[in-house]
């Protein structure tokens, strides 16, 4: 199944913010860090540049973890997706930039808190996902030394490691080393 752009972007998005703690410890403990991250996605809108704010995100990387760690039980994922929509009360309406000249949803006011935002938004998308019958795109990596999250938007749901730490070629070096210790 193909998303729209910003739906892959947003779920991208939120793949990097739930992953923004779990490799090489926290990445987004500044405000500088949060801004890099924001720029790096195309956020827009309101940012108050505060330790309030920065806490309200890393709030909203929680919650979107407990979706990830929930993927295998829809109705849970149901639930805690709807849960953020309401939290976040979302509002969604129709716009475009001149960066991106293709139609997209937002789903909250630029003037609303980023939090309250970026959570409508990825909320959106997970919902996509879960009408599409796609939740089992949500994954966490299949490497034991691993707990990083990925959204696997390949075309046959094949992806199993994260692209964070390199995990994929670790793994598949690691068999080859054991393939050949084995023929040797």
């Amino acid at each position: 199944m193909r998303f729209s752009h910003d739906t892959e972007l947003t779920l991208r998005a939120a793949c990097a913010l739930v992953n923004s703690d779990r490799v090489d410890g926290e990445q987004l403990g500044e405000m500088s860090a949060l801004n890099a991250f924001l720029d790096a996605y195309g956020w827009t809108g309101r940012r108050d540049y505060d330790d309030a704010e920065l806490e309200s995100v890393h709030r909203l990387r929680k919650r979107l973890g407990k979706i990830w760690a929930a993927a295998d039980d829809e109705e849970r994922v149901v639930g805690l997706v709807n849960a953020l929509l309401a939290d976040t009360k979302a509002s969604p309406w129709l716009t475009r930039h001149p960066e991106m000249p293709e139609w997209h949803l937002h789903l909250a006011s630029i003037h609303d808190p980023l939090w309250q935002r970026m959570g409508a938004e990825m909320a959106m998308a997970l919902a996509d996902l879960i009408r599409g019958g796609e939740l089992r795109r949500l994954k966490t990596c299949a490497a034991s030394d691993c707990e990083a999250v990925l959204i696997d938007l390949s075309r046959n749901r094949s992806g199993k490691f994260c692209d964070t730490g390199n995990c994929g070629n670790r793994q598949h070096v690691a068999a080859y080393r054991e393939r050949r210790a084995k023929e040797g």
